[in-house]
């Protein structure tokens, strides 16, 4: 229900994704009246739920903002998609489900960065608080909280030999990623509940719907925000009815995304003056740093042919091996269907010098051209391989005022030489995992980038013919204790009164994995210091 223009709330939060789930819940059920404003749809969509379904929701108008990134220097000139969640859950009810804290090293050097309490030691209690982890509570995980975490409902024996010979390659082997430091080969832990997709909606928002303090406005986009002097005191938001205005006491809280959140910024004014000016925006507030700083994970996709192994691709290709699936999910909840995109992780140093793990692989048992595009007929895997933390920072701005206008996307992947040698020495390390005995009955055979690319500058063009996102873009709205930073430690928008950021954008530095359980720690974080502040 669209409440009227003159209703007011004790809070509006924009964007009902992983962050902005967890950040109502949090405040409803501490009493406070919440406007939660979202730009997708409801959640019931059968795809949001089973676990596969990331194959229909992402590219897919009902699910995702078809985002498209501008053709990158990096990539050979090439133009690649950018999905992001549009549906209740936002990213969480399309991503890949792995559950990923990154490293205890990131949080410290985001505290020495002048990030005060943001240290491992500082957010691993919130990390604990809202999970449900499947093997019990223990010093470093939690049990009992909204987010169920499971181990995954299938089995892979050439994973099980990719993961012998990562170790055969000096990879030691881990039974969980997620106790600060993540070095190690092992399965991943996913967000599910008995083999169905666990988004922040469903963890978080689904418990508090039918709260009077919640209200939920679906397919409402955020257009601008509303301001008394320098003091935030509402949006103004677009629905199929057309034009909205709501109003808050307190803070106004954007959890639109390392995307979203930067562009409704600077569609508000604020953001760097030239570019707001030049595109006839009135300048509130100058904030050269709004939509800058975007990191991102850029996966390389390597691709080997096998023999006497079962992988996804041909089980596929018959209609018996679609039909058993389907039969086991709906009988089980098991196999197939179950899927993450990426099943079995591996996180080690690109050399000596690395202090932490700075390389991720995915590995999967199957392979196609492109996501999106059907699974090849022959049997293969995947050992997708990213650089945690990259050197490359890019941009997001508006391209005009115009509402629905797609933004400019500019991640500059590649753009540093570090960058482009951990890329090379990533590409040697899948080699070297697949030439270890562990896989040898398999007779693995390169396909991409395939055996001709031996020099280092070969390697170096592959890495960018075959980069795409893994689908981590973070940091343009950056936290930080110095003036340019856009957010101070405690998420208040700098130069601009009674508004907040609590999502992937405020991460000064990306962290070294996944990031949708980062950003769900971060409005863990927003709700703690918002409920603290306000009963002082």
């Amino acid at each position: 229900m669209i409440p009227p223009d003159s209703a007011i709330f004790d809070h509006i939060i924009v964007g009902a994704g992983s962050a902005g789930c967890l950040l109502a819940n949090r405040l409803v059920s501490a009493g406070r009246s919440v406007l939660l404003l979202e730009a997708g749809g409801h959640d019931n969509y059968i795809w949001a739920k089973v676990p596969i379904g990331y194959v229909y929701c992402i590219g897919n108008p009902r699910t995702d903002w078809l985002y498209t990134v501008d053709p990158e220097p990096g990539l050979g000139g090439r133009s690649i998609a950018y999905p992001r969640g549009k549906i209740l859950g936002g990213s969480s009810a399309i991503n890949g489900m792995i559950y990923m804290r990154g490293q205890a090293a990131d949080y410290d050097h985001w505290r020495q960065l002048g990030n005060t309490g943001w240290g491992w030691d500082d957010v691993l209690p919130l990390f604990k608080r809202h999970e449900d982890y499947a093997e019990g509570a223990d010093a470093l995980h939690g049990a009992g909280g909204e987010l169920r975490v499971e181990r995954q409902r299938l089995a892979w024996p050439i994973l099980d030999s990719f993961r012998d010979a990562a170790v055969q390659a000096g990879i030691p082997a881990t039974e969980d990623f997620n106790r600060g430091d993540n070095e190690g080969v092992g399965y991943f832990r996913v967000t599910q509940r008995r083999g169905w997709r666990w988004s922040s909606a469903r963890a978080f928002l689904h418990p508090i719907r039918r709260s009077r303090e919640l209200t939920l406005v679906t397919e409402a986009e955020a257009e601008r925000l509303l301001f008394d002097g320098r003091r935030a005191v509402g949006i103004s938001y677009v629905t199929p009815g057309g034009v909205r205005q709501a109003r808050c006491r307190n803070a106004v809280i954007l959890c639109a995304g390392a995307i979203g959140t930067p562009l409704l910024l600077q569609r508000s004014g604020i953001g760097p003056g030239k570019v707001l000016s030049d595109l006839g925006i009135p300048v509130l507030a100058d904030a050269p740093d709004v939509g800058q700083n975007l990191q991102d994970h850029l996966q390389i996709r390597t691709i080997f042919g096998v023999s006497g192994a079962a992988t996804l691709n041909e089980q596929m290709a018959s209609l018996f091996g679609r039909v058993s699936a389907g039969l086991n999910y709906l009988l089980r909840r098991q196999g197939p269907l179950t899927m993450a995109p990426s099943q079995l992780g591996a996180f080690f140093r690109s050399g000596p010098e690395v202090e932490t793990p700075d390389l991720e692989f995915h590995v999967q048992p199957l392979s196609l051209d492109r996501f999106g595009e059907p699974l090849h007929s022959y049997p293969a895997i995947t050992a997708s391989v990213c650089n945690l933390r990259p050197e490359s920072r890019g941009s997001v701005t508006l391209r005009d005022t115009l509402l629905h206008t797609p933004p400019r996307i500019a991640p500059n992947y590649l753009s540093t030489e570090r960058d482009r040698d951990v890329a090379v020495k990533s590409l040697k390390l899948a080699r070297q995992i697949m030439a270890q005995s562990a896989m040898s009955a398999y007779a693995p055979i390169e396909l991409k980038p395939g055996a001709e690319a031996v020099s280092d500058d070969a390697l170096a063009d592959a890495a960018r013919q075959l980069g795409t996102t893994i689908f981590h873009p973070v940091g343009t709205a950056r936290m930080g204790a110095d003036d340019r930073s856009v957010v101070d430690p405690q998420l208040r928008m700098r130069g601009i009164e009674n508004l907040r950021i609590a999502d992937a954008s405020v991460m000064p530095r990306i962290t070294s994995g996944n990031t949708n359980a980062p950003t769900m720690m971060i409005a863990e974080k927003a709700a703690s210091m918002i409920l603290d502040e306000t009963l002082a």
